[in-house]
């Protein structure tokens, strides 16, 4: 909706209904999040964006998968500032010149940003949990790249997490199932197919858990489960593997849910998932964020 009033209380009703992260003192550092109807994917969203603590945040860097472009490589904003229903977003117009200077990066036209929802339906809920704060985006859109690709923007991307300040929202639905996804794998041995759905889509999360970018290509060539943010999860894992700081990142999902329980092959549902990660500093963190996404899950 186009209404600030009537969309900032829906988000507020599904924050609320998310579950309360039980430990703060180890800061979220990036999330998974999805990007369908916001209808559909808010609720899962709120598990996700409910980690954030805005009063830590300067810059944060989302990477949306491209739908509608065709490209092998990553693509920068053009704009100086991302508008909403709830104001303004600015664009960190020096970081996407730093990012441009590497020559691994193209400029997104215009139509192509206009037109692309994957990052476009994260900017509400980005504004709502920012609101009050100073802050700048550093939007990228991530092409169909091979595994050699994902490991250089990875990369490429590793040095921003030394900063405590950044953050990163990676956009993603999981399994889309249906003839018109031209998706209907099914393993009966699972139950029903929603069953089986989720069976699928767990394999997955099971190795973005285990910060596994090479068993998560693997996994995907294997099943061809339709991941449509394959890509920026694949970019995100091989950041967080380059990141070598004394840091113990850690990744959990907090949430998943599908838009129906699909027991027909004439039906179709899209999953959602929401995932937190935290770079612990040392040993007591790690424990602690262990302990709390246990609790949340």
């Amino acid at each position: 909706t186009d209404n600030a009033t009537k969309l900032s209380a829906q988000m507020d009703k599904w924050l609320a209904n998310a579950k309360e992260p039980e430990v703060s003192d180890v800061p979220c550092r990036g999330i998974i999040g999805p990007h369908a109807g916001f209808s559909y994917s808010g609720p899962t969203s709120a598990y996700a964006y409910k980690y954030i603590d805005s009063k830590k945040v300067k810059r944060i860097f989302i990477l949306g998968p491209s739908h509608c472009h065709y490209t092998e490589r990553c693509e920068l904003t053009r704009c100086k500032s991302y508008e909403t229903p709830l104001g303004n977003i600015p664009i960190d117009k020096a970081i996407i010149a730093q990012l441009y200077k590497t020559g691994k990066f193209e400029m997104m036209d215009l139509s192509v940003d206009e037109e692309e929802h994957s990052i476009e339906l994260h900017l509400p809920y980005i504004a709502k949990i920012m609101e009050g704060v100073d802050y700048t985006l550093v939007p990228i859109l991530v092409g169909s790249l091979n595994s050699k690709a994902e490991k250089m923007y990875g990369e490429i991307l590793a040095p921003f997490m030394k900063d405590p300040e950044n953050f990163f929202v990676i956009s993603s639905d999981f399994c889309h199932w249906g003839s018109r996804f031209r998706f209907t794998w099914y393993d009966k041995r699972y139950g029903d197919v929603w069953q089986s759905i989720e069976a699928l889509d767990r394999k997955g999360m099971a190795l973005i858990e285990s910060l596994d970018p090479q068993g998560f290509s693997s996994y995907l060539r294997s099943f061809r489960n339709t991941i449509c943010g394959r890509h920026p999860i694949g970019v995100f894992l091989n950041a967080i593997v380059a990141f070598k700081d004394k840091q113990h990142p850690k990744m959990k999902f907090v949430h998943y849910a599908q838009s129906s329980k699909v027991r027909y092959k004439q039906d179709s549902s899209v999953s959602y998932a929401a995932a937190v990660c935290h770079f612990c500093s040392n040993q007591d963190d790690d424990d602690a964020a262990e302990g709390k996404e246990q609790k949340s899950g």
